[in-house]
């Protein structure tokens, strides 16, 4: 019996422990009516972080500046420096000195396949014929009436039963590899370029499916 009284004893003077601090926390966050002060907060540094936003003037650097510049000659994370300038000269060296690194596995080709449809194909068609959606003739009609949307000039095939010949010289279905990587990353003429979009994986996946659509 003395036991069980204990154990109550106990267990009340816990109780009221914890309510003493509810009701400590919940007076404490209320305030006083006459401040705006929220109280004591939890954790302040989770959501007020000691660091300094990118933005921020920053004392430790002798610019002021967060954000700093990195160190000339650095290669980002996850990022792969493509050695070829934006020139006939180095369009043409690509062609001589890149090889596709991947090998042609039905995985990469499906890929490849995927991302052209996705990136390629508005312009250059499913098959690569040059008849994409945005060569042909589209209208649209709102609330200003009907109107004709602009039309982009078709590119040549890639299909080696067309025959078309490549802005740069040569047929399109005997361009190599590294040519068309080399347009993939800098475009030409109305084509932007995709290397923002295309990881350098990606964009070899992408050769790879060309140069399919090439032997038709």
């Amino acid at each position: 019996m003395k036991e069980n009284m204990l154990a109550m004893n106990k267990k009340n003077f816990l109780g009221s422990v914890c309510a003493a601090f509810a009701l400590a926390a919940v007076v404490s966050s209320c305030g006083d009516g006459k401040t705006r002060s929220t109280g004591w907060e939890f954790s302040r540094n989770m959501y007020d972080p000691l660091a300094y936003n990118p933005d921020q003037p920053n004392n430790n650097f002798k610019n002021n500046m967060t954000a700093q510049l990195p160190p000339a000659g650095t290669t980002p994370i996850g990022f792969e420096r493509f050695e070829f300038a934006n020139t006939v000269e180095d369009y043409e060296r690509a062609g001589r000195e890149l090889t596709n690194p991947l090998e042609a596995t039905k995985e990469n080709l499906a890929k490849g396949e995927a991302l052209f449809q996705t990136y390629c194909a508005v312009c250059h068609g499913k098959d690569g014929k040059g008849d994409g959606p945005i060569t042909k003739d589209r209208s649209v009609e709102d609330s200003r009436g009907k109107r004709a949307l602009e039309n982009f000039p078709p590119p040549p095939s890639y299909q080696k039963s067309d025959g078309n010949p490549s802005s740069r010289g040569g047929q399109m279905s005997e361009l190599g590899a590294g040519k068309i990587y080399h347009t993939i990353f800098y475009g030409y003429n109305a084509m932007g370029s995709h290397a923002s979009q295309l990881s350098p994986e990606e964009r070899w996946q992408v050769v790879m499916y060309v140069q399919e659509l090439q032997k038709k």
